[in-house]
């Protein structure tokens, strides 16, 4: 009975000790992994950023085309300089968003990863963004003045 007990507490001592280097193992990986996400996210919220300012060059490149072609009756934006710097701006920040969806590629080729290990990120990119459009949107809101010949109720 002796021996039995010995047995046994001896395989439990090598089971715990597979245990621990095992759960060591699973926990440094994790880590790994986790560090790899993160960049992948970093690199996302730039280019959502990136995005949204290449909206706003959008938008106010057609408030230009509008006003000039509706006010000065203006088609040909030859010679306009601000006309070029938006064109230019838009050509620039389509360039940095495909940088930046290099920089990703090359993390996911560099360690691996796989869609399915970058969906939760995306979900949580998304909705951080979210919270951000709000946010400004709500700061926008709130710098308005109102309109004196327009009340509202």
């Amino acid at each position: 009975m002796n021996n039995l007990w010995d047995d046994l507490k001896k395989n439990m001592k090598d089971w715990s000790s597979v245990a621990v280097e095992k759960a060591e193992e699973v926990s440094k990986i994790a880590v790994a992994k986790t560090e790899e996400l993160t960049k992948i996210s970093k690199i996302k919220i730039e280019i959502h950023q990136l995005q949204r300012d290449l909206a706003k060059t959008y938008e106010n490149l057609g408030r230009l085309v509008s006003y000039h072609a509706k006010e000065e009756n203006m088609v040909n934006f030859t010679g306009n300089k601000e006309f070029y710097s938006s064109l230019q701006k838009i050509e620039d920040t389509q360039d940095k968003i495909t940088e930046k969806e290099a920089e990703i590629q090359k993390v996911k080729d560099e360690f691996d990863l796989q869609e399915s290990d970058i969906a939760a990120t995306e979900q949580s990119v998304e909705a951080e963004s979210v919270e951000e459009e709000a946010a400004e949107e709500e700061e926008s809101t709130q710098g308005e003045k109102p309109d004196p010949d327009n009340p509202t109720p």
